[in-house]
């Protein structure tokens, strides 16, 4: 690999409404070469897997309405099997592939953010690591926003707009739903071998925990900005160390 100025690829992960969608929200207004100067992120580009989720949620209702059996989820919107979990990073892992295949060769930096949480009870970050494509594992960055399971749970209960249940920034879960997903995760378990590196299928990920207990991402401004740039520059050392 020939080194850049920017991150190739990020995984943002954390517990639904820690902060991924605020961070991204954040980036993308942040002028690019200030953006690029201060953060080593290029021309963005979005992978996310709740706009595949909800879709699949609104096709469940459509073939009930016509009759016809649900394809991935219960009627009270909990998936037919864990493994529909693992096929959305697959889908994922195929936008992405789409996604090197057509990006500009223009010169600039381009990097590509993915974005999603796991909790244990649908296997966590260890089943979802193994469905990454190689092109993933071996050329992406981890940034964790870390909450505790209560301020997730507050967020999203403060975020959720019941008249806009698909919108990225407000879309909510039921407290049942949320405590039954995501009350445990497994990001200790995975990271806790390595203070530095998470392995990948062979691959030494560089990860780095971003704190968001005080919940600097709805604060935004100055706060967040300060944050920001001390996890992603140091994530950005680690990058470099791991691929030289």
């Amino acid at each position: 690999m020939t080194l850049s100025h920017c991150f190739d690829t990020i995984l943002l992960l954390a517990r639904p409404a820690a902060g991924k969608s605020e961070i991204i929200d954040f980036l993308k207004k942040t002028p690019p070469e200030q953006r690029l100067e201060k953060f080593h992120i290029g021309q963005m580009t979005e992978f996310d897997d709740f706009p595949i989720l909800w879709g699949w949620f609104e096709e469940d209702a459509i073939l009930e309405k016509m009759g016809y059996p649900r394809l991935h989820s219960d009627s009270d919107g909990y998936f037919l099997g864990n493994h529909h979990w693992d096929v959305l990073i697959e889908r994922l892992s195929l936008e992405y592939q789409k996604w090197l295949r057509d990006r500009s060769h223009d010169g600039q930096c381009h990097t590509a953010i993915i974005e999603f949480s796991r909790g244990s009870e649908h296997d966590g970050y260890q089943k979802a690591f193994q469905h990454l494509s190689p092109e993933v594992a071996s050329q992406c960055a981890i940034l964790y926003v870390n909450v505790s399971w209560e301020e997730s749970l507050r967020k999203n209960r403060r975020r959720f707009n019941p008249d806009r249940p698909d919108s990225i920034l407000e879309h909510g879960l039921e407290d049942e739903k949320m405590e039954f997903l995501y009350r445990e995760v497994d990001w200790h378990q995975v990271s806790s071998p390595h203070p530095e590196f998470i392995e990948i299928q062979g691959y030494q990920v560089p990860y780095v925990v971003f704190e968001n207990e005080d919940d600097v991402t709805t604060q935004k401004g100055e706060a967040l900005e300060s944050r920001l740039n001390t996890s992603l520059n140091k994530l950005w050392d680690l990058f470099q160390k791991s691929h030289r």
